[in-house]
């Protein structure tokens, strides 16, 4: 491996640290969120998308990749935003949506192009497994989150909305 390789994987390593403020329980690579990696005259730049567009914590998310990269690898640290590629939930990784039910998120459903609104109906219940549950409001406690109530364990939960 070359002293280049060497260096990228210790930032993908880095980026494994940096979670996401909404949900502390994922990473930026488990949602998605990086793009590209590269170096530049011994600068790490770094290319991210936001998970939603008004995410009020892209800000953070940027400060936390620089701070915890640095301090990682001791390279300067550039992160910009990627505005060639949409982030959709089709990026989420399958152990990032095992990783939400746990957390007791519904993880979105795979986006296969059906409206939206058909596949959040029947989302299944992160604390009982059960389907039998309904859209209560698609408006959640971030953007990025629908409320769901479960029918046969009473439970309330929030789904992690499917984008196109």
């Amino acid at each position: 491996m070359t002293t280049t390789q060497n260096i990228t994987a210790a930032i993908y390593n880095a980026l494994e640290q940096v979670m996401d403020p909404e949900i502390p329980v994922l990473n930026v690579l488990e949602l998605g969120m990086i793009t590209g990696v590269a170096l530049d005259n011994g600068t790490a730049c770094i290319k991210m998308i936001p998970t939603f567009a008004a995410c009020p914590a892209i800000s953070v998310i940027q400060q936390n990749i620089r701070t915890t990269v640095h301090k990682l690898t001791g390279l300067p640290v550039r992160v910009s935003i990627d505005h060639d590629v949409q982030w959709n939930s089709n990026r989420l990784t399958e152990t990032a949506k095992q990783k939400l039910r746990d957390f007791g998120i519904a993880a979105p459903q795979k986006n296969t192009g059906s409206a939206p609104e058909e596949i959040m109906l029947n989302t299944p219940c992160p604390h009982c497994h059960s389907e039998n549950t309904y859209l209560r409001s698609p408006f959640g406690s971030a953007l990025c989150r629908a409320i769901h109530y479960c029918k046969d364990c009473g439970m309330v939960f929030e789904q992690f909305k499917p984008v196109e």
